[in-house]
């Protein structure tokens, strides 16, 4: 019996700044966007990302993130992404998007070598700048009592 067919692209397009675009026109539709970023999956052996509407998947194109990272916990270091999962913050994996310098940080480790690229949002980025001190000349990010050094191409 022969397999699901080859994902293949259908126009759904994921921006850098996590707007939606099909075909090149805008989704404006507020619940819809919702639930295109809580069905992104990644697929490991096929190495696409993939929504899920109820019976039927497709592969989208994404700009350079996938995942969006909407809440850091100052007191767990703990991070809520877009897809509704929860996950510790690596922030040894904290970087700049080439794009924009906007902060970027590697989530879901266990579907791909080093992880796969989160952005973080305006607000998650300011709970997360929030924590940042200085201790002994090294820039780091504090949670839970804890310094966090920040990577030096960072700073």
């Amino acid at each position: 019996m022969p397999g699901p067919p080859p994902l293949r692209p259908f126009g759904l397009f994921l921006q850098h700044d996590g707007s939606w675009t099909h075909e090149g026109q805008p989704i404006r539709h507020r619940r819809l966007r919702e639930h295109f970023d809580r069905s992104v999956r990644y697929l490991p052996d096929e190495a696409k990302y993939v929504v899920f509407l109820r019976h039927f998947r497709g592969e989208i194109e994404v700009e350079e993130a996938a995942f969006f990272v909407r809440l850091f916990d100052p007191a767990t270091g703990e991070i809520r992404l877009s897809d509704g999962t929860h996950e510790a913050f690596d922030a040894g994996s904290l970087r700049n998007s080439p794009i924009d310098g906007a902060w970027l940080c590697s989530v879901k480790a266990e579907l791909a070598p080093g992880g796969l690229p989160a952005r973080f949002s305006q607000a998650a980025q300011a709970s997360l700048l929030g924590c940042v001190e200085e201790r002994h000349g090294c820039p780091g990010v504090v949670w839970g009592g804890v310094f966090h050094p920040l990577p030096a191409a960072l700073v």
